[in-house]
């Protein structure tokens, strides 16, 4: 798959900044959107092709409600052509919170002196796996402070240690992870411990903005972070995330600069994101913010479905941050990946209960459902619950999986590991309630199958039945 080149005052070289703001602003205030334009744009992305910078202005700027709404629809027709009704679930396991930054707006900021400061020891991080797995997690994205402490080789032996904890029938097939940004051999090294996604927030993608935030430590090096997935992908690692924390600046501008990185990681990786994600500034001791940025439920139901249309073959992941009744909407819209049954607080996993202690967490979280609840209001949606870990055993990442995702190959074989993975669910772990309605989505999903491939997704589901594990294609 190769990416149509684009111009930008800042050329796209590897590992060298790439984001102008004043050229993002002029792309902002000098665009004009009328429906028309609008219109011709959402058929460009509904032809599985990402746009560029002009005309993501267009769909940012458009503000009469009948281009909204037709935007809204042509991210809900886009989202159901490559992704079908599949939502992936996954779960944060926070394993450090050490930090030495000092980011106003994080409640592990190394000036909060109130911060329960805890690293997870070798037996707690296994019981904390075991009691996921006991819930039915298979995907997990590990945390991490940004610390000395957690240097690559810490990374990598967590990460091996968690590919090892089997219980029951539950073990973990996919571990991302998000931590502070490293050096090309560090990258390496994590690499080679098996990781999927290795995800980086830029937080901000404005400069200036960016300073007030990040007051000491390397965080506060608005380069080096940008950077940070350039060397990734030096280091091989082509399965990669990106985002922006929504709240700190404009979302118009941030919506811009996640467009812009993906389209400097296809010009010198011809490779885009794996993922985009797009947390909103949520409760966190310590928090120091004002409102200023602040995105409303509507401007952020705006954002998620133009980034839907902007970048059609990437996952989007929307957080417990969000409350539920937001978070059933906005799958609508683009999202693909939610977490479920998720716990912030350090060796919280193993308890029953959520203490919502601001000083053993790093925000508050508002959707505090159990990952079964998430799970039946999925079904009762005639939504696809999906824990599939497929593409990267098979080595359908970066480049590969562009060749898959980009024209839509996607549901081909995400349709049918979807239905395995929740056919494991429903054997292992559901309520009989559960279960019931389980098979009935099963059952509907089966019809957009050709009759070969029903017959065979039919078959591995009696051998799931009969205690097989971990069949996919």
């Amino acid at each position: 798959m190769q990416f149509r080149p684009e111009t930008y005052r800042l050329p796209d070289l590897p590992m060298q900044p790439f984001v102008d703001s004043e050229e993002i602003w002029e792309y902002l205030n000098s665009t004009l959107s009328t429906p028309e334009k609008v219109r011709n744009i959402i058929s460009k992305s509904l032809d599985k092709n990402r746009l560029n910078l002009e005309e993501t202005a267009i769909l940012i700027n458009a503000n009469d409600k009948e281009s909204i709404e037709y935007i809204k629809r042509g991210a809900r027709e886009l989202k159901k052509k490559i992704y079908g009704n599949r939502i992936v679930i996954f779960a944060p396991l926070y394993i450090g919170n050490k930090c030495s930054n000092n980011c106003t707006y994080c409640g592990f900021r190394a000036s909060n002196k109130g911060q329960v400061r805890k690293t997870l020891t070798n037996d707690e991080l296994v019981k904390e796996v075991e009691a996921l797995e006991e819930n039915g997690q298979k995907r997990l994205i590990l945390v991490y402070g940004e610390h000395a402490q957690y240097n690559p080789r810490f990374i990598a032996d967590t990460v091996r240690k968690v590919y090892s904890v089997e219980k029951g029938n539950g073990k973990i097939r996919r571990i991302n992870i998000n931590a502070a940004p490293l050096e090309i051999d560090g990258f390496r090294i994590v690499k080679e411990a098996g990781i999927g996604t290795y995800q980086i927030f830029q937080e901000t993608y404005d400069r200036e903005a960016y300073k007030t935030y990040h007051l000491r430590g390397r965080k506060a090096d608005f380069n080096y972070r940008l950077t940070a997935l350039d060397r990734a992908q030096e280091a091989g690692i082509d399965d990669v995330g990106i985002g922006a924390l929504i709240g700190l600046y404009d979302w118009r501008f941030e919506v811009m600069g996640l467009v812009r990185h993906t389209n400097h990681l296809e010009a010198c990786y011809n490779v885009g994101p794996h993922t985009i994600s797009f947390p909103r500034i949520k409760d966190a001791s310590m928090l120091q913010m004002g409102d200023r940025y602040f995105a409303s439920d509507e401007d952020f139901t705006r954002l998620v479905a133009i980034l839907r249309l902007a970048v059609p073959y990437t996952g989007m992941i929307l957080t417990a941050r969000e409350p539920a009744r937001l978070r059933n909407e906005l799958i609508q819209y683009g999202v693909s990946q939610i977490d479920g049954g998720t716990k912030v607080e350090l060796g919280s996993y193993v308890s029953s209960e959520q203490n919502h202690d601001l000083n053993r967490g790093q925000f508050r979280i508002n959707d505090n459902r159990s990952l079964n609840e998430i799970i039946d209001e999925l079904l009762a949606q005639d939504m696809l619950p999906s824990f599939c870990t497929a593409c990267y055993r098979l080595g359908r990442t970066g480049e590969h999986f562009m060749e898959f995702s980009v024209p839509g190959f996607i549901k081909r074989f995400c349709t049918p590991n979807a239905i395995l993975t929740l056919a494991e669910y429903l054997v292992d772990y559901a309520p009989e309630r559960t279960a019931k309605e389980g098979w009935k989505v099963i059952e509907k999903n089966m019809d957009s199958l050709s009759e070969s491939m029903q017959k065979e997704v039919r078959h591995r589901i009696v051998k799931i039945k009969e205690g097989e594990r971990d069949l996919y294609f």
